[in-house]
């Protein structure tokens, strides 16, 4: 039971991470944006250095992903759009387990009830809720 449950949640977080992903990347914004989205792109792209407190991982990681832009300066926008898109994709994968093995654990200290394969993945749906609100 433990390893089909382990399997059914790993599958379940994937996929739900790959789909929000792809959403996230069928509605990324194809060029620089308002506020400090199209300063993050341009820090990214030439390694410079943004406004106090900066953020040296997201440039770093910005940075690789506008070397897919191929030299084209006019695709770097999409590129690190597309990266940011693909971090909060990976946000959600990694909210969804940890609330199904929050979920589980809950479910493990009820005595009269032992945890099945699908124990946990009831407050699934939450599980992207909140992330989507904070994206770039």
């Amino acid at each position: 039971m433990t390893k089909n449950y382990k399997l059914i949640n790993n599958i379940l977080g994937w996929l739900i991470g790959i789909f929000a992903s792809a959403v996230y990347i069928m509605t990324a914004e194809p060029t620089g944006s308002w506020w400090d989205c199209g300063e993050y792109v341009s820090t990214g792209f030439k390694l410079l250095v943004g406004h106090p407190p900066g953020a040296p991982t997201f440039q770093l990681i910005a940075r690789i992903f506008s070397m897919f832009a191929g030299g084209d300066v006019t695709k770097v926008a999409f590129c690190v759009n597309c990266m940011s898109a693909i971090c909060s994709g990976l946000t959600i994968m990694f909210l969804f387990w940890t609330i199904t093995m929050l979920g589980r654990k809950l479910v493990a200290t009820i005595p009269s009830r032992t945890p099945t394969p699908t124990a946990g993945l009831s407050l699934s749906p939450t599980s992207s809720a909140y992330p989507s609100e904070f994206t770039c």
